[in-house]
């Protein structure tokens, strides 16, 4: 069968891999619906904009008919994920995951259509695994391939512990993969070498090896890290609608075009179009606002997006704070850095002193808030508007 070059063009869009080459042209010409596998840990509550990068492309094998495999891992989030860590993770308890699984399927169907997508938990059949049967999947691999994911690599010549337990985490996911009969699994790009593992186990049990495809990681507000609850950077997908929209407003310029390319669901040729308006010098705050519009119209509903755009500028006029104020940037560390270091920096103060006697007198804003704490924290990847008195004003973003 012929495969429908624009059908693949749009799947491939966005991918940073899709393995091995040729692959998913093959699947597709198939003439079947195709089992396509995304999988998440309940390791958190929420679903973040983050994750939507993925998912959104597993909505795109939906509306093309193909049939939607949702994992939910609460056996893995038992073990914790050893992605991108340099130490173990602690273990979740039984009634953390649950919960935590509840509420991710929830948040999911805010972009999936719950009637064509169906939900699994590995602990199905993890649990029904006997210790011989986990020993013989253990015996399928080796040290030395398992010590050839970076993150492993890196903390084994580092003389930092792993545990063999993490050892089983890229096992397991590999093993869903078998137990789902998966065609196709979707992943970010820290997941490629668990997604190989799966196409690996698929040959060692003589099943058909599935086709991976990666996509790229979004920096949350930040701009620097990937976006995650754990460093505060995040949208998440039940923030309120004023909450969704400042953050997303607040966002660099630069970051905003990611968040374009990344999770809005206009066409390349919207977007470069856009990207050419504002050369010819349409104001990059506009064009942000439709971005935080898109967003919040679609985790809650367009006149939601229309009052946040109202309440938005209504906070600003009413502390007589402009809303076109080029970003002061700050360097902190991991600890942050203080308000009254940020008046400072910002150069809204001569000292600190200056900053703490301002903030004891009320004097001192933040988004239009007052401060009342000069030693208040304030974490790398925020962006804010602080005002000293009425004529002291800056947007500082921390990196």
């Amino acid at each position: 069968m012929t495969v429908d070059q624009g059908v693949l063009s749009e799947l491939q869009r966005g991918t940073v891999d899709v393995l091995p080459h040729g692959a998913l042209a093959a699947k597709l010409s198939l003439n079947r619906p195709l089992r396509v596998k995304l999988g998440f840990d309940p390791t958190a509550p929420d679903v973040h904009l983050g994750h939507t990068v993925v998912i959104n492309k597993l909505l795109q094998f939906q509306e093309l008919g193909h049939e939607i495999l949702f994992l939910v891992g609460d056996f893995t989030a038992m073990i914790g994920d050893p992605t991108g860590k340099n130490a173990t993770r602690k273990p979740l308890s039984d009634e953390d995951i649950q919960s935590n699984a509840e509420t991710y399927q929830d948040q999911v169907f805010k972009v999936l259509d719950p009637n064509k997508t169906t939900i699994m938990r590995n602990s199905s059949w993890m649990s029904k695994m006997s210790s011989s049967d986990l020993i013989r999947l253990a015996a399928s691999q080796t040290v030395a391939r398992m010590l050839e994911r970076d993150d492993f690599e890196k903390r084994y010549r580092s003389g930092r512990p792993i545990a063999i337990h993490e050892f089983l985490y890229p096992l397991v996911q590999g093993y869903d993969s078998v137990q789902m009969q998966a065609d196709i699994e979707l992943g970010g790009t820290d997941q490629k070498f668990n997604l190989l593992m799966g196409r690996e186990l698929q040959k060692h049990y003589k099943q058909d090896q599935q086709v991976i495809m990666t996509m790229p990681l979004l920096e949350g507000l930040d701009g620097v890290q990937k976006m995650s609850k754990s460093l505060g950077n995040y949208i998440g997908l039940t923030d309120a609608p004023d909450d969704m929209f400042g953050k997303v407003m607040s966002i660099s310029d630069e970051l905003m075009w990611r968040y374009y390319d990344l999770v809005s669901f206009l066409s390349a040729d919207e977007v470069a179009s856009l990207k050419r308006s504002a050369l010819d010098g349409v104001n990059p705050r506009d064009i942000k606002i439709d971005l935080a519009k898109e967003i919040v119209a679609r985790f809650h509903t367009i006149g939601d997006a229309n009052a946040a755009v109202d309440n938005f500028f209504a906070r600003f006029k009413r502390n007589e704070v402009p809303v076109d104020l080029e970003e002061v940037a700050l360097v902190v560390d991991d600890t942050g850095m203080s308000i009254a270091h940020i008046l400072k920096g910002a150069g809204l103060v001569s000292s600190t002193s200056e900053a703490m006697r301002m903030v004891k007198q009320g004097a001192v804003k933040i988004d239009g808030e007052r401060v009342d704490d000069a030693g208040l924290l304030m974490a790398s990847g925020s962006v804010h508007i602080y005002q000293v008195g009425k004529r002291r004003i800056a947007k500082v973003g921390l990196q």
